[in-house]
């Protein structure tokens, strides 16, 4: 257990926390959790999820743009200048599921003949494969961005175990309860056309 394991699962619940609730500060407190994230995995030497955090950057800068200059069809009901939830397709889906396990696949590979360190290379390009497509979801505010996380959320308990982290696998778990939570409540405000 470090500083590190305490400042970044303070930020993560914070952040998660917010978005959940549908607040546009969930990205300020998102920039501060992205370079904890980064230092934690350095000290790990959990390789892809470090590389993941430039990514979340753009991702996160992306998503509070997106949140807060919704096209004139995209606004919520309720407030014209935020973004409403929406849905992907199921055709979007497939593809979204197909090309998480190709990059997953490839990404692990890379890491496994870079002979990196890393100690759980396939397992570590699957959450960070995983996370990329839930925080590019959740930028577009699309509701299955909660399912994608719950997904997240229970391989995260398994890699942060595995590498012997203490606080990260409990923050997962109070992660995935956030998500069950979020993915109910983002039903409701996208069947309100919020």
């Amino acid at each position: 257990m470090n500083y590190l394991d305490i400042i970044s699962s303070v930020l993560g619940l914070s952040c998660v926390f917010l978005a959940g609730r549908n607040s546009k500060y969930n990205f300020w407190v998102g920039y501060l959790y992205t370079l904890a994230l980064g230092l934690l995995f350095w000290n790990k030497h959990l390789y892809a999820n470090l590389f993941l955090q430039p990514i979340s950057l753009c991702i996160n800068v992306y998503g509070h743009w997106r949140w807060t200059h919704p096209k004139k069809e995209e606004e919520s009901a309720k407030d014209n200048k935020k973004l409403k939830v929406s849905t992907l397709t199921w055709p979007q889906r497939i593809l979204v599921i197909v090309s998480v396990f190709v990059l997953a696949g490839l990404w692990g590979w890379f890491l496994d003949v870079m002979a990196l360190g890393d100690p759980v290379p396939y397992l570590d390009a699957c959450v960070t494969s995983l996370i990329l497509l839930a925080q590019l979801l959740s930028a577009m505010k699309k509701w299955d961005c909660w399912i994608a996380w719950l997904v997240v959320n229970v391989t995260q308990i398994i890699l942060h175990i595995k590498v012997g982290h203490v606080f990260m696998p409990i923050i997962c778990a109070l992660y995935l309860v956030n998500g069950i939570w979020s993915l109910i409540s983002w039903k409701k405000t996208y069947n309100k056309g919020e």
